[in-house]
């Protein structure tokens, strides 16, 4: 089967974008300038991502609140209307289908966001319809973007973080929402398909600078964010990810709750963690985890950390490890000496002065 093209697949290879295959889309990897540019670019400026290859489900009617109350992990209590909500959606045996945000309008409307290859599944579980195709997802990110955006209108950079909004944009509703992934702030815009374009190049011409799937990957692993199908996947559990923020307790039911309640009750033995190399190699997924001459994992993620400037990487490790503990990844024939480290690798630029 084909990989499907983003809407604005022209606007990119225009701006120079190398095309590849992800998630079953053809997306944007870099630019001109580079993946180590453009994750910089993030951490010090601003960048604009094309995430449209993540699903829209759209949930409208007076009972969608206990739907998603009803299956999904979180509990939607704790916020109101007008916020955006981290969630999981879990198997009855407890692994993770997929992790989600969902954005909240109204009483009885949300859009709900899985990620690229299981919005199919987020289908089936929850009464919604896919409207992936009908718009396009910008996400702008870094400690000047909400300064830029404001080139679309002043309202759009004064979304709070984990906030929702909808603005006009030249006679046209978009949909606003202060979330992001690379450990920066930013917002996510979801713009119908006829004014995607326009935004794109309103906010180029504001100075945000193109960035691609490389980048974002990079950024996301400073940060210590679980992607699905890598830390996050059908052989590994919420708290497994150290997520256990997510799961609600205080509600009477969602989806898989018995099994999580039954892990956290007998103790949970693999947790995500991070490790530094002592120097430039990458670190790559797979590469086994040594710890006192036992292998105690494989990592779920790995690569070179522009800030850092050494090989990082997450694993789902048996046991619990300081920060300091020595050990090693063993990769493709060669042993990496790495550090246990705290997470995330790197902070947001307002926590690092």
């Amino acid at each position: 089967m084909d990989n499907r093209r983003p809407f604005l697949f022209d606007a990119h290879v225009a701006l120079g974008a190398k095309m590849v295959p992800f998630g079953g889309w053809e997306m944007p990897l870099a630019y001109g300038g580079g993946t180590v540019a453009e994750h910089l670019a993030c951490r010090r400026d601003a960048v604009v991502f094309d995430v449209s290859h993540l699903g829209t489900v759209r949930c409208d009617g007076p009972d969608m609140f206990e739907a998603l109350q009803n299956t999904l992990t979180n509990d939607l209590r704790k916020i109101a209307p007008g916020r955006a909500q981290y969630t999981h959606l879990l198997t009855e045996d407890g692994f993770v289908v997929d992790d989600i945000i969902v954005w909240w309008y109204s009483d009885t409307e949300f859009d709900v966001m899985p990620n690229a290859s299981n919005t199919s599944g987020v289908t089936a579980a929850l009464p919604g319809r896919d409207v992936t195709s009908e718009r396009v997802v910008l996400a702008v990110q870094g400690p000047q973007a909400r300064a830029k955006v404001s080139a679309l209108g002043s309202d759009f950079a004064e979304v709070p973080r984990f906030g929702v909004r909808r603005f006009d944009f030249r006679g046209t509703e978009v949909r606003v929402a202060g979330t992001g992934y690379t450990g920066e702030d930013g917002l996510e815009i979801a713009a119908p398909n006829e004014i995607a374009e326009e935004v794109l190049a309103a906010l180029v011409a504001a100075g945000v600078t193109p960035a691609g799937l490389g980048a974002r990957d990079t950024l996301r692993l400073e940060a210590a964010l679980p992607l699905y199908g890598h830390e996050l996947s059908l052989s590994s559990t919420t708290l497994q990810a150290n997520l256990g923020w997510v799961l609600g307790w205080d509600k009477a039911t969602f989806r898989g709750r018995a099994a999580v309640a039954a892990e956290r009750d007998r103790g949970v033995t693999r947790h995500l963690t991070g490790v530094v190399a002592d120097g430039r190699q990458p670190l790559r997924d797979g590469g086994e985890v040594v710890i006192d001459d036992t292998v105690v994992g494989e990592l779920t993620s790995g690569n070179f950390s522009p800030v850092l400037e050494r090989g990082i990487g997450l694993g789902l490790l048996e046991g619990e490890f300081a920060p300091g503990t020595v050990g090693h990844v063993q990769l493709r024939g060669r042993e990496i000496p790495v550090t246990v480290t705290a997470l995330p690798f790197v902070r947001k630029a307002s926590s690092r002065g």
